[in-house]
């Protein structure tokens, strides 16, 4: 008979112990139950502890399952190493496929899983480096690499790395403040792992990874993070509105200021264009007076006497017409130099038509010679002459009366 593969129920306390220490017994093997592998579990039966009233199976923290027994012709599964111990002693470790045993004198001592198993940390507690207390707990993903070193390194793997992870993670949060450990949760993990695979290398175990599952903080903190949470978006908002009016005041006075510029522009160029027009202007009505200037020059020159009387003529016309229009307004006051010379005036004014009278006449003695007029054209154009004159003198008259 094989007595290590047996499971060896637990007994209750002996009598001579008091009720204290049975209660302490009890509970330490209840809490080393809690870490018993799913596997031994499987393998175990009936009522070990005798707190259960249905009848479920919870083996003890020391058992074992049940090992598979020597029939000589044995099949090792995939992903799986069996121990072989030759009277006692470790022979040699049986790779999946057909394994031969020799009776008697060889026995399966461990079975090891050579897959990928999930071990789940229970929820603790931890300080940070800022003195908060935590509430963590997570999942750790491990592996057997060396089937020896797992079953004689260590008496149960699983337990401790799992006790491992806690004290792991206990260092790794005490050097972090709250902040870190919220925001640097994946570096969190690769240090956790870091830190187990240096001490799990004996044990023939690898940690693949460590992950926080969840994470909580007391109320009074969590109360403290959404405060600073809503302050922050609040501060945010408000960077934000201001940086918008900025904005705003910067476009606005930037358009003001194109828009001046623009318009100053504008102004200059309307100048620039009036400026010019009215020199072109000028220009062209001096070039049109001094053509007008050439012209009567060269007529003058050309025509001799003839044309200078009708220059005389013109002249007189425009005074004649400027005082009659100067007559015209109510409120014009003409003090002529010789106002007080009646005579001098109407000298003058007879000056000038003389000097249009002789024009005349010679103009019309040069049509007498051309068309030989008769004589009663002359006194009719003496009749015409002596009543300019007349008309003459009672507008002066009138105008002297009226001023």
């Amino acid at each position: 008979m094989q007595v290590r593969n047996l499971v060896v129920p637990y007994c209750s306390a002996p009598r001579f112990l008091n009720s204290k220490s049975r209660i302490s017994l009890v509970k330490l093997q209840q809490q080393r139950l809690l870490h018993v592998s799913p596997r031994w579990k499987a393998h175990n039966s009936g009522n070990l502890l005798g707190l259960n009233n249905n009848n479920e199976t919870q083996p003890t923290y020391f058992s074992r399952p049940s090992l598979p027994a020597n029939t000589i012709i044995r099949f090792v599964p995939q992903q799986t190493a069996w121990i072989v111990e030759r009277m006692g002693k470790f022979n040699r470790i049986l790779e999946p496929g057909l394994a031969i045993l020799w009776p008697f004198l060889e026995r399966i001592s461990y079975v090891k899983s050579l897959k990928e198993n999930a071990i789940e940390i229970p929820s603790q507690s931890a300080i940070t480096a800022d003195n908060v207390t935590l509430e963590l707990d997570g999942v750790l993903y491990t592996r057997v690499f060396d089937a020896y070193k797992a079953s004689y390194g260590v008496e149960d793997a699983d337990y401790a790395i799992s006790q491992l992870a806690q004290t792991a993670m206990r260092s790794e949060i005490g050097q972090m403040t709250l902040d870190h450990v919220l925001k640097e949760r994946a570096s969190l993990n690769t240090s956790i792992t870091v830190a187990i695979n240096e001490a799990a290398q004996d044990w023939g175990v690898v940690c693949l990874r460590y992950e926080i599952r969840d994470i909580h903080a007391p109320d009074g903190v969590v109360e403290a993070m959404h405060r600073q949470v809503t302050a922050e978006r609040s501060k945010r908002a408000e960077i934000l509105e201001s940086e918008g009016q900025r904005q705003s005041a910067i476009n606005i006075a930037q358009g003001k200021k194109e828009s001046v510029i623009l318009a100053s522009e504008a102004l200059k160029s309307e100048q620039i264009n009036t400026a010019s027009g009215e020199a072109e202007a000028i220009l062209l009505k001096a070039q049109a007076t001094a053509t007008g200037i050439s012209l009567v020059a060269s007529s003058l020159e050309k025509g001799g006497a003839a044309a200078k009387g009708a220059v005389s003529l013109t002249v007189a016309d425009k005074y004649v017409d400027a005082f009659a229009q100067l007559a015209k307004e109510s409120t014009a006051v003409v003090v002529p130099g010789n106002v007080g010379d009646i005579s001098g005036l109407i000298a003058s004014a007879l000056s000038i038509y003389g000097k249009v009278e002789s024009v005349q006449a010679k103009i019309n003695s040069t049509k007498k010679a051309l068309d030989s007029p008769s004589p009663a054209n002359e006194n009719d154009e003496s009749d015409s002459a002596v009543d300019i004159k007349k008309t003459m003198l009672a507008g002066f008259d009138e105008t002297r009366r009226n001023k």
